[in-house]
Formats: structure tokens, C-alpha cells, sequence
């Protein structure tokens, strides 16, 4: 009996795990293969920010959602839908014959991860009743996930050197095949349904905000910033995020719980979280053009470039915990930023025709902040909520962290986009990230400092 619950619950283990993989090795594996696309379609740099954006963007605006869904209708059979329908966007992707169908089926990506993955942590707590279990069970999702995003810019190079940049969707069917096979198996008693209220009006508004946000990032330095259409895109955008906050301070269940905001140190968490993740994945698009637009780079050399920041990233966060035992996540994090300030210092050395190491060194600070910071911020965060409402509060992270990478491939790009030439563009870029880094950390230090006990109150 024993022997064939370990078995159900492994079974989940791995087709969750499979399916994390997927969706992480798709946010990364697709910046190497950028010049291969722009090629291809004769794109300029604000089509590959849509291609790159139209993915964590929907990934960001549903994930919420998504994770309500799994509660109204179990969680089992919304994965599975997730799953698939990550599965056939894949080979849309592949299949797609101009730009604007790349994208598309890129947000249809973003639709399934956003579905997926809140899923796949609902179908790991219900097959992991006893703490110890599940706590190693998330240790192993997580890792899968770490493992994902260091290899992804260079299993992107080897599939695009052997078999063109088609091959980065294609690879994830088969793999999804194999998700989608393993959660058959699942019992759907490991995750029954409840009655979750949806904010529809909540996500309406929060989908037209943050799309109309990113798209007048991208589309302004082409329009241009006094064109009728941008306006437009400003003016709603401000509505759609005043919007947004009034319905979600009115409903009895908001999509986003903003109580969540009056304790300083999930505010901090979540804007720290947010922060790592415009910083890395607006370098992340950046380095890759700049790869392979100024130090002409094929997809395989850049995704080896990308190999020393992307494996630092799985270090930093199978070291995160220990780091912060012994350093405290107070300094810790702030060394953590400091890191990602002096990388970004040390990328102006770089340029069209410097040795590779002086990219290479600042590139392996960077990735150790931004996976040392993941987690680091996370586990302050959840501490701050009731147990029960961790699974939003473990939302709430997540789509701060996707919200960011949207608007740091929005942001950095339209600098690239609108600068003469690349190296002016990349010391702005660089710019900000040393500005972004040094108020992050002020915000850290400023919020987590430990608040002191009064004699006779009990700690």
C-alpha cells in the first residue's frame, strides 16, 4: 500500500517536473535563437521583443487565474489542458510562417504555462500530505526548473546549429507528450475542486493594463511617442491600472489580495522579485543581441556565451538557503543586488572586439543574484501570510517576476531600438541596471530590518 502511494506520488512528481522544465527551458531558449528569427521574418528589434514578450506577458496577466481555475475544477484536469495546450502552441511555433502567427502562438504558450504551472504545485501538495515530503518534492520541482534555465541558451545553440530555430518549439512536444502521458495516471482525488471565486472584472483589467503598458514600451520608439495610437495606449493603460486597484480594493475576493501590501516585508519581496527579474531578463535580450549583432555570434556560440551567467544561476539557488543561515537575508540580498551592480559595471569593458572573459566574468555575477534572489525573497514573503492563503500569496510572486521580465525586455529593448548604434544603447541599459540594483537593495535593507522586542512582549 505504502509502496504504491510513493509510486502515485513520484508519478506526479515527475510529470510536474517534466512540464516545469518545458515552460522555463521556453523562456530562455528563445533568446538565442532571436537573430535566427529577426532573419528569417526581416524583423526589426521591437517584432523580437513581441515574440520574446507575447509569452511572459500572458504568462504573467493569467497565472492568477490560472491557479483559480485549478481550484474550481481540479487541479489535475486544468494542467492537463495547460499541458496541451502548451503542447500545440509549440508547433504553432514552429510551423508559423511570418511573425505575427509566431507571436500568437507564443501567447497561447503563455496561456498554457499560466494554466500549468500554479497546477502543478496544487497536484504536488496533494500528493505530499506529510511537510518533510512535500518540502523535498518542491526542492526537486524547483531544481528541474534551476536545471532548465541554465541549459536552455545552450541546448537553444545545438538544436539551432543542427536543425534550424524551428527546432527550440518542436523539441518541447515530445517532452509534453511524455507530461501529459504521466498525468493520465493521476488520481483526481489529489486535488478536488473547491468553489473560488473568479475576478473576471479584476483580470479583465489587469490583462488591458499590463498589455497596453508593454505595448506602448514597444511600439512607441517605432510609432514614435506623440503618435495618436501611443496616446491612445497611455491613456489607456492609466485607466486600465486605476481600474484595476479600485475593483480589486472593492471585491470580497480579489485576484490580488492587496492586505497582502500592509506587511512591509512581503511589499518588499514582491518589488525585490520584480526587480531581479527586469534586471535579468532585459539583460538576457539584450546580451543575446548584442552576441550576435555586435560580436557577429552564431546561435551556438551565443547559447555557450550564455553558459557561465545561466549555470550561476542554478548555483545561486540550490546555495540560497545556506547562504542566508550563514550571511542573514538582510546582507545577504543586498549583496546579492550588489552583484548584479557591479556585473553590469563590469559589461561597459566589453565591447566588439575585447576578450571574451571580460563579458564572461560579470556575466557569472549577475546569474548568482538572480538565482540566489528567487528564492531568498520568496520564502520572507510566504512567511508573512496564513498558510492557507500561500498558494495566492506564492502567485502574487510569480506574476511580479513576470510583469518584470516583460518590462525589461520592453524597456532595454526600446533603448536598443531607438539608439543609433548598439554600444551607447548597451551603457544605458547597463545604466539602469546599477540604478534598479542599488534601490532595490536600499528598499530591501530599509524594510527587512528585524523589528525589536519590548520587554514583557512575547516574540
Amino acid at each position: 500500500m505504502t509502496f504504491t502511494r510513493d509510486f502515485s506520488a513520484h508519478r506526479v512528481l515527475a510529470a510536474t517536473s517534466i512540464s516545469y522544465t518545458v515552460v522555463l527551458l521556453d523562456a530562455s531558449i528563445v533568446n538565442v535563437a532571436l537573430g535566427e528569427i529577426g532573419r528569417t521574418f526581416g524583423s526589426p528589434v521591437s517584432g523580437l521583443q513581441w515574440v520574446v514578450n507575447a509569452y511572459t506577458l500572458t504568462f504573467a496577466s493569467l497565472l492568477m487565474t490560472g491557479g483559480t481555475l485549478g481550484d474550481r475544477l481540479g487541479a489535475r484536469d486544468v494542467y492537463l489542458a495547460g499541458l496541451a495546450i502548451f503542447v500545440l502552441a509549440s508547433v504553432g511555433c514552429g510551423l508559423a510562417p511570418d511573425l505575427a502567427t509566431l507571436t500568437l502562438a507564443r501567447t497561447l504558450q503563455g496561456i498554457g504555462s499560466a494554466m500549468l504551472v500554479p497546477c502543478s504545485l496544487a497536484l504536488i501538495n496533494g500528493a505530499y500530505p506529510d511537510a518533510s515530503g512535500r518540502a523535498a518534492a518542491v526542492s526537486v520541482w524547483m531544481g528541474c526548473g534551476g536545471v532548465a534555465m541554465a541549459a536552455g541558451p545552450l541546448i537553444g545553440g545545438l538544436l539551432i546549429h543542427a536543425l534550424g530555430w524551428r527546432s527550440i518549439f518542436f523539441v518541447n512536444v515530445p517532452v509534453g507528450i511524455v507530461g501529459i502521458w504521466l498525468t493520465l495516471f493521476v488520481d483526481r482525488a489529489t486535488s478536488s475542486a473547491t468553489a473560488r471565486h473568479f475576478d473576471v472584472k479584476g483580470q479583465l483589467a489587469a490583462i488591458v493594463a499590463l498589455g497596453t503598458l508593454i505595448g506602448v514600451l514597444i511600439e512607441g520608439p517605432v510609432l514614435g511617442w506623440q503618435s495618436a495610437l501611443v496616446q491612445a495606449g497611455i491613456a489607456t493603460s492609466v485607466a486600465a491600472w486605476v481600474a484595476f486597484f479600485v475593483i480589486e480594493t472593492r471585491a470580497r475576493n480579489p485576484m490580488l489580495p492587496l492586505q497582502f501590501f500592509r506587511n512591509a516585508l512581503f511589499s518588499a519581496s514582491t518589488f525585490v522579485s520584480m526587480a531581479s527579474a527586469f534586471v535579468f531578463y532585459g539583460m538576457l535580450f539584450t546580451f543575446s543581441l548584442y552576441y550576435q549583432q555586435v560580436r557577429g555570434y552564431s546561435a551556438l556560440e551565443t547559447g555557450l556565451a550564455f553558459l557561465p551567467m545561466t549555470s550561476m544561476v542554478a548555483a545561486g539557488g540550490l546555495m540560497s538557503s545556506r547562504i542566508v543561515k550563514q550571511v542573514g537575508g538582510r546582507r545577504s540580498m543586498c549583496i546579492a543586488f550588489g552583484l548584479y551592480a557591479v556585473g553590469a559595471l563590469g559589461m561597459t569593458l566589453s565591447n566588439a572586439t575585447s576578450p571574451y572573459w571580460l563579458a564572461a566574468v560579470p556575466m557569472v555575477l549577475m546569474g548568482l543574484a538572480s538565482g540566489f534572489i528567487s528564492p531568498a525573497a520568496t520564502s520572507p514573503a510566504l512567511g508573512t501570510v496564513e498558510k492557507r492563503r500561500a498558494g495566492i500569496a506564492s502567485a502574487v510572486l510569480n506574476s511580479a517576476r513576470q510583469s518584470g521580465s516583460a518590462l525589461g525586455v520592453a524597456i532595454f529593448g526600446s533603448f536598443i531600438a531607438t539608439g543609433r548604434t548598439f554600444a551607447p544603447a548597451m551603457t544605458l541599459v547597463l545604466g539602469v541596471v546599477v540604478a534598479t540594483s542599488l534601490v532595490a537593495a536600499f528598499v530591501w535593507w530599509a524594510t527587512s530590518a528585524p523589528v525589536p522586542v519590548e520587554r514583557g512582549q512575547v516574540s
